[in-house]
């Protein structure tokens, strides 16, 4: 293996958690941004209004996305498995 495929293989699988973990993040990172303006608006300090609806976010977009998140696993694992008697020879 030379060092030009092992950075692509790389490349590619970090852009692959990159793109599934803010496929996860950023509907949370959204919804508790507006509970901390909405907090900050009305003086309310409640630790279960930030954290709530955060998790229940995050569980939707598991929910939702996790098809697609497995479907682009699995492709990823099988193009990287195909691609193995190229590699090594």
């Amino acid at each position: 293996m030379t060092p030009e495929v092992f950075v692509d293989v790389l490349n590619d699988a970090l852009y692959l958690v990159i793109l599934m973990v803010c496929a996860i993040v950023l509907p949370s990172l959204l919804v508790g941004l507006v509970v901390s303006i909405f907090q900050a608006a009305t003086s309310i300090n409640e630790q279960t209004l930030s954290f709530l609806p955060r998790l229940i976010v995050t569980l939707l977009a598991l929910m939702y996305g996790g098809h697609w998140m497995t479907q682009t696993l699995m492709e990823y694992t099988t193009a990287l498995f195909l691609s193995i008697p190229t590699v090594v020879s």
